[in-house]
């Protein structure tokens, strides 16, 4: 399992929910960026991580960090997604997967005796500098807002 703690993140540009690309340079100045991937909208695990990310969305303003989730859905998928949840950050378009295989999360997964490429559920926490300062690979869902928040 490769990581890419203390190193520079990934420059990446992709469109949100609205259609506006979003840069990780974009962010400079803000103290955090919490930059989560995810395999897909509205499914049980991503809908309790993205409402644990929301119910905490305060707490992590309050440390002047930014929240980004990332997937592959469209972006019509993550409008539906954050208006029936209530999301108050943006969810990147990650079609062609291009930034998740730079940030090393497009993975063989198995399900049910087959094999496919998705997405692994991982959190990256970047400093100021654009430094990865902390990463959670293999995220398990329950106490994961938590320990980010902790960090």
């Amino acid at each position: 399992m490769t990581t890419l703690m203390g190193m520079h993140a990934p420059e990446f540009s992709m469109r949100n929910e609205r259609g506006e690309t979003v840069s990780l340079a974009d962010f400079a100045g803000k103290k955090y960026v919490v930059l989560y991937f995810y395999p897909k909208d509205a499914t049980p695990g991503c809908t309790t991580q993205a409402c644990d990310f929301r119910d905490s969305f305060e707490d992590f303003s309050e440390l002047n960090a930014v929240i980004l989730g990332v997937s592959p859905d469209n972006e019509a998928s993550h409008v539906k997604f954050i208006e029936k949840q209530g999301l108050p950050f943006s969810l990147l378009v990650d079609e062609d997967h291009s930034v998740s295989e730079k940030y090393g999360v497009w993975k063989l997964k198995k399900m049910f005796g087959k094999e496919y490429m998705g997405i692994e559920r991982v959190t990256f926490l970047i400093d100021p500098t654009g430094t990865i300062v902390k990463e959670w690979q293999k995220v398990k869902v329950k106490g994961h807002i938590e320990e980010a928040l902790s960090t």
